[in-house]
């Protein structure tokens, strides 16, 4: 390990400590500042000439703050001849812009791609993206990681007997199935419509719900808005208990306040890949830092990542095992 360097900008210090903690390194000091009009510097206090360096910042509010601190620091371990450089961004908010669904759109996902590869980066570890097709934005190798294994090992244990995975829309609805076949149990959907950024509508549940006890799964909660939603249906359905587990818990504007006041939800289960909010207790929040921690010591030593979530996602099962599927 003695050719790793981990730097961190400030979107998230802890997860980046506790992901050194699993390697055995000390994280690496950066200064970053701020002068007098508004222009952000960053400098890398250690030296990092020809070795393997790996900046841990996810896209959180402040988004662009954090992204362009991303940016600087890349370009700052460039400029000091690091060997390779990887981006260690746990949650990609820019895939959300990742098609043109609108008259003169911009493509955001495409965009910070672009910009992320500009300024130096050789690689880009993430987790999650909200679509698939994000990951073809970059030309350099991306490695995507799942939360789904260890949000399963929450649910584990307990009777899932009379439980159900429900998605939010029929877009999540792969990874909703994923996660029902880790438990054991069946899958539903809703069926969806986005009025606004805040708003959204599900006409109908898609799947056997009623009577049941319901585990949402969604891939990132921001305002809390589609969750609200599908727990009125549930609701509707005579659900009895609801619990909601996601990869990226945002939990923006009025989501914390939203979620512990409902009546229907008994917990909420998310993971660390950004800041704990404020005020919330009672959320569970489970680490991804191990899974971090092992895709960079497999990266560094030329191993293979995707073989982490064989038995978890399908997607990295071998072709053999693929081809079986599809006879059996």
């Amino acid at each position: 390990m003695k050719d790793i360097v981990v730097f961190t900008g400030s979107a998230h210090p802890a997860l980046a400590e506790e992901i050194c903690n699993h390697l055995g390194l000390k994280l690496s000091p950066a200064h970053l500042s701020r002068f007098s009009n508004d222009c952000l510097q960053a400098q890398l206090l250690v030296n990092v000439r020809q070795r393997d360096v790996y900046i841990v910042q996810p896209l959180v509010p402040p988004t662009q703050d954090n992204l362009f601190e991303l940016l600087l620091m890349i370009n700052a371990a460039r400029g000091a001849s690091a060997a390779q450089i990887t981006a260690v961004i746990p949650h990609y908010s820019y895939a959300r812009s990742d098609k043109k669904d609108a008259p003169r759109i911009s493509l955001g996902g495409r965009m910070v791609a672009d910009m992320i590869q500009t300024a130096g980066a050789d690689r880009v570890l993430t987790m999650s993206l909200h679509a698939p097709q994000v990951q073809g934005f970059f030309t350099v190798p991306v490695d995507q990681l799942t939360a789904l294994g260890v949000l399963a090992e929450h649910y584990r244990g307990r009777d899932l007997s009379n439980s159900v995975v429900v998605s939010p829309d029929l877009g999540n609805a792969k990874n909703a199935s994923q996660f029902a076949r880790l438990l054991g149990v069946p899958v539903a959907a809703g069926s969806k419509r986005r009025l606004n950024d805040d708003t959204v509508v599900i006409d109908s549940i898609v799947g056997d719900v009623e009577g049941r006890d319901a585990i949402i799964l969604d891939d990132e909660i921001a305002t809390g808005g589609s969750i609200m939603e599908l727990l009125a249906r549930l609701r509707d359905y005579a659900c009895r208990h609801v619990s909601v587990a996601c990869t990226h818990g945002l939990f923006a504007g009025h989501a914390v306040e939203r979620l512990r006041g409902s009546e229907v939800l008994d917990e909420v289960v998310t993971t660390d890949t950004v800041p704990r909010p404020d005020g919330w207790p009672e959320l569970e929040v489970i680490s991804v830092a191990g899974l971090f921690a092992e895709a960079i010591d497999r990266i560094h030593n030329g191993r293979s990542v995707s073989k982490m979530f064989r038995g978890v996602d399908p997607a990295y099962a071998p072709p053999d095992a693929l081809f079986a599927d599809a006879l059996f």
